[in-house]
């Protein structure tokens, strides 16, 4: 790669420090030699180093306003912040229109969480500044901090205009738009963007990923195609551009999408749990399995791969095979309630009704709190014949989701089967009311109790009424 004559100077300079260190020879270096050393090591994380430059930076060049800055800025890094300011009196005592001596002004006050003082800084700042899209950027920064979305995008408009290859700024844009849901504008904005930076994969990739948060796959799929023709690096743009596809219900463009991702970087489990997504899709279950297999051995802690090829098995009522894995699954990770739910299902079909009622337990006890758990878990407890349990676990439930006719006609059909009459009069009453016509779950689950003469009393009255 050709260096610019820039580019030269500044690693040459960084050579002969380090080369200084490694001597102990003294040599001399102009002050801006000193800056960009030190910025240098602050930026890759040598405090260090950056400290040592500094110290010899201000033995060469005492009275260097940049340096001092520069030590400002070290300073307000190490959170000294009362020493950065005093230096920083000093020197706006001899340099009251230097705009960086505002910059870090403004950086002290938003560490003190005064954003606004910060904000006054900054545009006292864009008086004096030849870097516009700079300062507009941290006023930005700044307006976000205070959650005034509008101004923060207002200002990052502004610093794109300036600059408008500046990515950060491009993509802060975005975001402001974006938490402000005003979906629409900001496709606009990005279309006008890319007519004047036509060649910008970076605004063709945003332009596609807001058309797909709104269900726009067709117009998202374009912008992303775009932004792979102009960087065929982009495995960002590659994946994207897939998920559009498979949305689109063109598996086979979409697993080809999804392959080049694997072939820009190393396979990532969700690249290959997609793929087996669209074969399946496609009807081609060896290739599906091939690949959900694939995706559980790149990530073992992935759920989604496990439940994938547990699922895969269900569908196909091979039952037997899916608990297989979903017993995997639990080995590796018996904490995750969505693999308790699956194994309780996968028993229930298989007649296993105890270990059913364990694993819908198990997922209620993880966090599960949706309604039908509770109402297969009750379910596989009044089969087993643990009937006061089958109440309890509803009774539960009905404090979760109160007024549901699911729970109402269970716990009447419980309580009637336990000779509570009165409680299950109750409680089939409130069922009856807030749905008379799913009393066929009553029927189906209680057939006893649904011939019982009280019981059909109450449904006439109620039918009648």
């Amino acid at each position: 790669m050709h260096l610019s004559h820039d580019e030269e100077d500044y690693n040459l300079s960084l050579s002969k420090f380090e080369s200084m260190l490694k001597t102990n020879k003294v040599l001399f270096f102009d002050s801006e030699e000193f800056e960009d050393i030190i910025l240098h090591y602050m930026d890759v994380g040598k405090p260090g180093l950056a400290k040592k430059a500094l110290k010899l930076a201000l033995e060469q060049h005492p009275k260097s306003t940049g340096l001092k800055l520069v030590q400002v800025e070290m300073l307000i890094f190490e959170d000294k912040l009362d020493q950065a300011e005093k230096l920083l009196n000093d020197l706006y005592a001899i340099e009251p229109t230097n705009e960086e001596i505002f910059i870090q002004q403004a950086n002290i006050y938003s560490k003190r969480d005064n954003h606004k003082k910060a904000v006054e800084c900054l545009k006292t700042a864009l008086k004096y500044t030849d870097d516009y899209a700079d300062v507009h950027n941290l006023l930005g920064m700044e307006y976000l901090f205070m959650d005034e979305l509008e101004l923060a995008k207002e200002h990052f408009i502004k610093c794109l205009e300036e600059e408008p290859e500046e990515q950060s700024g491009l993509y802060n844009v975005v975001y402001c738009f974006e938490f402000l849901e005003q979906y629409d504008e900001a496709i606009a904005f990005l279309t006008k963007y890319i007519d004047i930076n036509p060649y910008s994969e970076i605004a063709w990739h945003q332009l596609g990923r807001l058309n797909y948060s709104i269900k726009r796959y067709e117009e998202a799929y374009t912008a992303f195609d775009y932004a792979t023709v102009i960087d065929d690096q982009f495995m960002g743009a590659f994946m994207e551009k897939a998920k559009s596809l498979e949305r689109l219900g063109r598996y086979e463009e979409a697993i080809y999408n999804y392959q080049e991702t694997i072939n820009l970087e190393d396979p990532t489990s969700y690249a290959l749990l997609r793929i087996g997504k669209c074969y399946e899709k496609l009807g081609n279950h060896i290739e599906a399995l091939k690949y959900y297999n694939k995706t559980v051995h790149e990530d073992p802690l992935l759920d989604k791969g496990w439940i994938a090829i547990t699922d895969y098995y269900v569908r196909q009522k091979n039952f037997q095979k899916a608990l297989y894995f979903v017993n995997k699954a639990i080995a590796i990770d018996g904490d995750n309630q969505m693999y308790w739910k699956r194994y309780a299902a996968i028993n229930k079909e298989l007649e296993q009704f105890e270990e059913a009622e364990y694993g819908y337990r198990k997922s209620i006890e993880l966090g599960d709190e949706e309604l039908d758990t509770y109402l297969f878990w009750a379910d596989a407890q009044q089969f087993i014949g643990e009937y006061d349990a089958a109440i309890e676990t509803l009774l539960h439930a009905s404090e979760v989701f109160p007024d549901q006719f699911e729970i109402e006609y269970r716990l009447a059909g419980l309580y009637f089967t336990e000779k509570e009459n009165e409680k299950g009069s109750f409680h089939l009453s409130n069922a009856l009311r807030h749905s008379f016509k799913n009393k066929i779950i009553l029927k189906e689950q209680f057939p006893d109790v649904w011939e019982m003469k009280e019981v059909q009393e109450i449904i006439q009255k109620y039918k009648n009424d």
